[in-house]
This record gives C-alpha cells, sequence and structure tokens, in this order.
C-alpha cells in the first residue's frame, strides 16, 4: 500500500496542479516576508553592533582631558589637555590630538547624507603619523589644507561622492562647503562603530570644536618599544593626577564593542517586533490556504478510506504533500526574501535609519530559520487538516460535499478559549509594567509590545470562531439577498450556511489585513492629531527654520547657530530664538537607593533659548520664569521622578565638565518637542556644552518669503509654517510608528493575496455544484450573484472583527500606556472608508472566480469530484 499512496500523492499533484500552484504562491510569499524580515533584522544588528572598527586600533594609551561619562564610551571628555603635556614624557614613541564635533554632511544637491545605522557624523583630525594613523586611503590623498576632508567609505557610498566632489558640512556655529580629497576605511570596514567620519587637517578640526591653542580633547599615544600600555597607562594616570582620565585604547575599544552590542541588541528587539507582525501574517497566512487545499480534497480522503487506507497513511499522505509544498516554497522564500530585505533597507533610509554598511547575511540564521519555518508551519496545517480528513467516514465519501458537522465546530470552543487565555496573559503583563514601570518611552514601548502579542493572540483566537458568526450573517446577508434578488438570495443564503468553514476562511484573512489597516490608521491618526493639537497650544511663533536632513532618529538635524543672526534684521520679524539641545547626566542628588542596589545614571534633554521674550515664541505649561545663568527650569515629570523641589541646588555633568545649578521653576511641555525636560538661559548652555546643537530657529513676525530669502544661502535650510513644524519636529518620536508602515504593506499584500487564493480555491471547491445550477436553469448572471452574495458576507465578517480589533486594540494602548497620544477617538469617516476598500478588494478578487464558476458546463460538472 505504501507504493499505492506514493502514486496517489504523485497523481494529486499532476492533477491539482493550480490549486497546488496558488497555495505554493500563498507559501513562498508568506515564508519570503519570513525570510526578508528576518534579513532585515539581521543586518541591522550587523551595521549596529558588527562594526568592530576602531580608530584607536594602531593606539595604546588615550589620554582624555577631564572626566568621562562610563556609560557611554561615545560622550566627549569634559576637560582639555595639552598634546605637549603628554607628549614628551617618558615612554611616549609618538601622539596626535584629537577632538570629534557632531556635523551634517550634504551631497552637493543639498540632499543629507545619513549615517551608519543609529550612528553619528562626526568631524575628527587627520592623523598624519603612520605609528598612530588607523585610516586606509581607497582613493586620493590626505586632507591637507583647510576646506579639504577625507570621507569613509561608507559616506561616499551613500552621498554618491568621489574624489574631488564638493559636499556641505552643517557644523555647530556655521556651515561650510568642502571638498573630498580621499576616501578612506578602517580595519577593512566602510564605517567605525560611532558612525561616519569626516576627517579635516588638525587645525581646522580644533577650532571647530572650540578648542584653546595646542588643547585637545583627547590624545592618543603610541607605546616607546618595550614598555607595555597598562605600564604607560600607570605612570600617566600618577603624574596627571585628576586634570585627566588615562585608559588603554584597548580597554576604550572593549567599552566601545559593549556598547555597540547591546544597542544592535536593541535595535534588533524593535526590528523584531515590526518583522513579527509580517511573520505572524505570513504563518497565518500558509495556515489558512493549506488548510482550505486539504479541505478540498476531503472527499477524495474519504474515498481512499472506503477502499482500504487506514487513517495512519491518509495522515503520512497530507504530510508528505506538505513537506514537499513546504521545501519548494521555503528555498523559493528564502530566495525572495534577499531583493525583499534590500527593499525594507530602502524604505528605512529615507527615514535616517540606514543599514547598508552591512552587506547581506548568509549564516545560518537567516537561511535556516525561514526554511524551518516553512516547513513548520505547513507540517502544522497539515496536521489538524489531516487529523480531521482521517476522521471522515467512508459513507461521508458518497455526499457531493463534506461539511463541518455541530459537534466537530463545537471542538473549536476550547481551542478558542486557551488563546483568549494566552491573550488575557500578555495584556495582564502590560498592565503589570504599567503599575510597576516610571512613565517614560521605555515603559510605553514594553507595554504596546505586550499590547501588540495580546492582540495577535486574539486575531487567532477570533479567526478559530469565525465559523460561528457565518451562520447568523449569512442569514442577515440572505435575507436583503432575497429582498433584492429573489430566488438567487435564498440560493447564496444556503451555500453560505451549508459550510460555515469555506466563509470564515477568506474572512480571516479579510479580518487580518483590515485589522492591519485599521490599527495603524487609528494610531497614526490619534498620534498626529494630538500632536498637531499640543504643538499649536505650545509653539507661539508663526515660523520656524529648520533643517531639510533628517537624524537618525528621524527628526530635523541641527542648523548652524548663526542662522539666528541672519533672520534678525529680516523685515517684519519681532523676535527669532535659536532653540538648542544638549545631554547631560544628573549628577547631585544622587538617587536614593536600598542597601546593596547599584545607582543607575540619569542624563536628560536641556534646551536652551534666550529668556527674553521667550513667551513670544513658546507658551509652556506653568509659565516658568525668565531664568538667569545658572538657573534650570525643570519639567514636572522630571521633578517629581527625581524628588526634586524649586530652589535646590543640583550638579550636573555636561560636555564642559560639571556645573551646579539652581532649580527656578518648574513647567511642563505637553507636546514633548520643545523643552520637553529642562531649559536654560544661552549663558548656561554655553557652561554645559559649547557646541550645542541648534534643534530649530523659532520666528515671530514676517513673512514666509522674506524668511526664505533671508536663509536661501544656508543650504538645507527650509521654512515652515507652525504646523509643518510640528510635524517635522515629532519624526523623532513617531519613527518607529513610521517604520511599521513597510511591514504593514507588504504583510497586507500577503493577506489579500491569502483571501484571494482561498476564494478562488472555494469556487473550484464547487465545480459540480455551479455547472448542475446551470443545468437546471440558472443563468450565468445568476451564478455570479451567488458568488457575490457570498463575498458581501465576507467582507461583513472580516469588516467587523478588523475593526473590533483595531479598536480595541488602540483602546488597551490607552487605558495601559496612560498616553494622551493613543486616545480611542477615531474620525467618522474612517470606518466607512476601511469597509468600501474591504468590500472594493473582496470584489476584485471574487470577480474572477465568479466568471470562470458561471461558464461552468455541464458535462465538466459532471465529471467533477
Amino acid at each position: 500500500m505504501g507504493n499505492a499512496m506514493w502514486l496517489i500523492a504523485r497523481r494529486s499533484f499532476t492533477e491539482g496542479w493550480p490549486r497546488l500552484t496558488a497555495t505554493l504562491l500563498a507559501a513562498l510569499g508568506s515564508i519570503a516576508l519570513i525570510a526578508g524580515s528576518l534579513q532585515f533584522a539581521l543586518r541591522a544588528q550587523e551595521a549596529v553592533s558588527g562594526s568592530d572598527a576602531s580608530e584607536y586600533f594602531r593606539a595604546d594609551v588615550l589620554v582624555q582631558g577631564g572626566t568621562v561619562d562610563a556609560d557611554d564610551p561615545y560622550a566627549p571628555p569634559d576637560g582639555r589637555i595639552r598634546l605637549d603635556q603628554v607628549g614628551s614624557r617618558p615612554g611616549v614613541a609618538a601622539a596626535a590630538g584629537d577632538a570629534a564635533v557632531a556635523v551634517t554632511a550634504a551631497r552637493p544637491d543639498g540632499r543629507a547624507i545619513t549615517a551608519s545605522a543609529e550612528g553619528r557624523t562626526l568631524l575628527r583630525p587627520w592623523v598624519s603619523d603612520p605609528r598612530l594613523n588607523p585610516y586606509r586611503l581607497e582613493a586620493g590623498r590626505a586632507p591637507a589644507t583647510d576646506g579639504e576632508v577625507a570621507v569613509v567609505r561608507h559616506m561616499s557610498r551613500a552621498g554618491r561622492l568621489r574624489v574631488g566632489d564638493t559636499m556641505t558640512l552643517t557644523l555647530p556655529r556655521q556651515t561650510r562647503r568642502v571638498r573630498i580629497a580621499g576616501i578612506v576605511s578602517v580595519q577593512g570596514r566602510s564605517a567605525v562603530a560611532a558612525g561616519d567620519l569626516v576627517l579635516a587637517p588638525p587645525e581646522t578640526v580644533r577650532r571647530a570644536a572650540m578648542l584653546p591653542a595646542g588643547t585637545w580633547q583627547s590624545v592618543w599615544l603610541k607605546a616607546a618599544p618595550g614598555v607595555p600600555a597598562d605600564r604607560l597607562r600607570g605612570e600617566l594616570a600618577r603624574e596627571l593626577g585628576g586634570a585627566a582620565t588615562v585608559r588603554t585604547a584597548q580597554s576604550v575599544r572593549h567599552a566601545q564593542t559593549a556598547a555597540a552590542a547591546s544597542e544592535g541588541a536593541s535595535i534588533a528587539g524593535i526590528v523584531g517586533m515590526l518583522a513579527s507582525v509580517a511573520i505572524f501574517v505570513g504563518l497565518f497566512v500558509v495556515a489558512n490556504t493549506f488548510g482550505t487545499l486539504v479541505r478540498q480534497r476531503t472527499r477524495r480522503l474519504a474515498l481512499l478510506g472506503a477502499i482500504g487506507a487506514t487513517p495512519r497513511q491518509v495522515k503520512r499522505l497530507i504530510r508528505l504533500e506538505a513537506l514537499v509544498l513546504g521545501a519548494i516554497a521555503s528555498v523559493g522564500g528564502v530566495a525572495a526574501g534577499y531583493p525583499l530585505s534590500a527593499l525594507i533597507t530602502r524604505l528605512f533610509a529615507r527615514d535616517g535609519f540606514d543599514v547598508s554598511a552591512a552587506g547581506a547575511q548568509f549564516g545560518w540564521v537567516a537561511l535556516a530559520v525561514p526554511v524551518a519555518a516553512g516547513i513548520l508551519v505547513t507540517q502544522l496545517a497539515a496536521w489538524r487538516a489531516a487529523h480531521r480528513a482521517a476522521g471522515i467516514s467512508p459513507v461521508q465519501a458518497l455526499r457531493s460535499t463534506v461539511t463541518e458537522t455541530r459537534g466537530r465546530r463545537r471542538r473549536r470552543l476550547p481551542a478558542a478559549f486557551a488563546i483568549f487565555v494566552g491573550a488575557g496573559f500578555w495584556y495582564a503583563v502590560a498592565v503589570a509594567v504599567r503599575v510597576g514601570d516610571p512613565p517614560g518611552p521605555d515603559r510605553t514601548f514594553a507595554v504596546a509590545l505586550m499590547v501588540l502579542f495580546a492582540s495577535m493572540s486574539a486575531v487567532t483566537g477570533l479567526a478559530v470562531l469565525t465559523p460561528f458568526f457565518v451562520g447568523p450573517l449569512g442569514g442577515l446577508v440572505g435575507r436583503l439577498g432575497t429582498l433584492v434578488s429573489g430566488e438567487t438570495g435564498r440560493l447564496a443564503h444556503a451555500t453560505i450556511t451549508r459550510s460555515p468553514r469555506r466563509v470564515s476562511s477568506a474572512a480571516s484573512s479579510l479580518m487580518l489585513g483590515v485589522a492591519l489597516v485599521a490599527s495603524v490608521a487609528l494610531v497614526t491618526l490619534s498620534v498626529h492629531d494630538r500632536f498637531q493639537e499640543a504643538g499649536r497650544q505650545v509653539l507661539a511663533a508663526e515660523h520656524a527654520i529648520a533643517s531639510t536632513a533628517r537624524t537618525a532618529e528621524g527628526g530635523p538635524a541641527p542648523l548652524a547657530r548663526d542662522v539666528a543672526a541672519l533672520l534678525a534684521g529680516t523685515p517684519g520679524v519681532s523676535r527669532a530664538t535659536a532653540l538648542t539641545r544638549t545631554r547631560v547626566r544628573l549628577v547631585s542628588p544622587p538617587d536614593r537607593l536600598e542597601p546593596g542596589e547599584e545607582p543607575e545614571p540619569f542624563h536628560f534633554l536641556v534646551s536652551g533659548a534666550e529668556q527674553t521674550g521667550l513667551r513670544d515664541v513658546l507658551r509652556l505649561g506653568g509659565r516658568p520664569p525668565a531664568l538667569r545663568p545658572g538657573q534650570i527650569a525643570l519639567s514636572s515629570t522630571v521633578m517629581k521622578e527625581r524628588e526634586l523641589r524649586r530652589g535646590q541646588q543640583i550638579v550636573v555633568r555636561g560636555a564642559q565638565g560639571r556645573v551646579t545649578l539652581t532649580v527656578a521653576g518648574v513647567y511642563h511641555d505637553p507636546s514633548h518637542l520643545f523643552a520637553e525636560q529642562a531649559l536654560v538661559a544661552p549663558a548656561t548652555m554655553d557652561r554645559l556644552d559649547a557646541n550645542a546643537a541648534t534643534q530649530a530657529v523659532l520666528v515671530r513676525g514676517g513673512s514666509s518669503q522674506a524668511l526664505a530669502r533671508a536663509v536661501a544661502a544656508v543650504p538645507g535650510a527650509r521654512v515652515l509654517d507652525r504646523d509643518a513644524y510640528v510635524d517635522a519636529a515629532s519624526g523623532s518620536l513617531t519613527r518607529p510608528l513610521r517604520a511599521t508602515y513597510g511591514f504593514v504593506g507588504m504583510a497586507l499584500l500577503l493577506a489579500l493575496f491569502g483571501m484571494a487564493t482561498t476564494v478562488s480555491m472555494s469556487v473550484a471547491e464547487r465545480t459540480r455544484e455551479f455547472g448542475l445550477l446551470g443545468a437546471v436553469g440558472a443563468t450565468m448572471r445568476q451564478i455570479r450573484s451567488i458568488v457575490r452574495w457570498e463575498a458581501a458576507t465576507v467582507v461583513a465578517l472580516g469588516t467587523i472583527l478588523g475593526l473590533a480589533i483595531a479598536t480595541g486594540t488602540l483602546a488597551l494602548l490607552h487605558v495601559t500606556t496612560g498616553s494622551s497620544f493613543l486616545r480611542p477617538d477615531p474620525p467618522w469617516w474612517l470606518f466607512p472608508m476601511v469597509t468600501a476598500g474591504a468590500a472594493a478588494a473582496t470584489l476584485a478578487t471574487s470577480s474572477l472566480p465568479a466568471r470562470r464558476a458561471a461558464a461552468v458546463p455541464v458535462l465538466e460538472a459532471a465529471k467533477a469530484k
């Protein structure tokens, strides 16, 4: 019998190739989505954490002025060190000064060059001593004069730059055009762990970093032959005392590698969360379409039992078909995943997250996991279908169709209950995170992740229960069809209610697509409306000058600080305020810890703005007083979290070192865009960070045309009105939301393809039925009408369940996160629009099968199995 079963399996593949091809394409698309998502996640992690190239690999010891932030290996030291102070010490063979200045690079056409994933573009000095120089020239020569630079290979590729081209550098205080003299690599890599590098003559970098003559942020040292790096470090540390921090270059490299690995894991987690939606859709579609394929052949499988095949042999036959189908789809899906990953990479690069520095991944994870997932899901789909088919009695094989009995349908209830219990578990975890963690982005992200897992479980549970909804809903559609189409409506009602699983298979795919679209639309509209509402509340200025370039976080890149001076004399302008920002660490007062607890560093953002006339451009809640030098105003959230009070002195560590400040006021920025955590005067900002980034210039008065003329010579500067600037400034906060569009779009296409495949297969399943209807007098128009009424049931069921999931998810996000940006207040027009889109998609996918059904000849119907 084993050889006979093989012959039967081969005949099934030969005769049923159209249905198998449709299922194969659905499986291939699903696995391609899984492979592409996984490939992008691996590339993102490699781009962020895989670059172990370091500019310090030739140095032995680093002498950094003042102190350094032990928690951030990329943070500049807060002091200065003279090169001649350490370069002439015994045991030092070579020395070079170093400084880093964050810049924004733009191509000749004005388009910004995005740094390698989550990194920054840094202006660094060219090191001429070959004993310390880590840069290998791939083309051109070293920069020799002011106005010449060398760039890392990633920048040349991302910006399509060659030796001799010019580009624009936006420095903290000015904008400059420079010429590319050379292109370099570091240890064979296109970028370093910190991001992209622009290398200029040392004096150019020293002036840009606002350093006195002869001083640097750090000094690289090469130990003399026979002098160990640890010994040289110890001797210098004793001689310099607290004036500098002395570390071995190897320890700095290890710290950078550890930080990059941690950041890479974080990025991979975020991308993995987005990819999980696509992967879930892929698995859902494969299981649905393969289950439909096996259900169509239930009668043939039952006939095999009637002629002597055992249930075990029937199950083995289906599992064999699933194995072959899964293997072919997995190989094709993995191959298709690479171009799909390239598409995702381009979409993310446009939004400021460029992972092109990492090449395609060919490790066992990238290849084996999608293959294993494809085979596993087809086997799981086949397991239930095979178990159901093997239980069909031979007597049932004599029927024209095999329907799901009421008793078998009731078995779905325990399975759905177990799935909903799992969803409830994730909701409970989300509530626990909300109660236990302090407010902030980390809590919101964790809660949203838990709600996402719960919602996907709820979708699965509703998909299991959809056959129970088909009967009542089919009755309503059937009565409506009877009123409209008479006898055709009654026939449609009969076909709908006789096989609920057939309708529910297509409806569950539509439900998933509607849930995806409606969820993203609801969240996007809620966040956008809240940003606009809060932005108008806070921003009093009529215009804002911002950069067209984007940071790695997705917001506008910094401007040069001299842009504010260009606008001050513009006709009609009454106020032009530069809004600067830097990141500091709270040193004192320390955390109140329980015995044995380790303190966690608290970093926060400080915004700087001219205090005179501040209310002309910003209306902050709580109306903070005009701040004097040495004073700081803190947001109510920071005050509450750190248990601070007005009049208290705090010590913070900025780029310039430790600074003592007095808490002079409390305020609130409901938009989270302008001064989310702290506010100081410009003089205080200079003490914290002389090169603080200028986020925007807020302007009161003047016309957009006059302002545009004033900044026409500034590359990349643009004039925005209030609403446009709020949209641009919120980009860094909404980037995770925008990043979902690509994944959701591909998942939606796959869900619609799965629905189209299911509808087409269900129509083909009823070839005999439609042919016999034609034999007894039904017209082609009536048969097409029956299929359309069934499609109407699919639309109604899928849309209702999908919208219920979407609105429920948003309501749960609002409750569990407590965020005012996630409000369950959808616009009235969204639901009709989604319903119309679902109807159009369903009717489009059912029109061709309906035409085929109406054209089935009577003789062909009589031969149909």
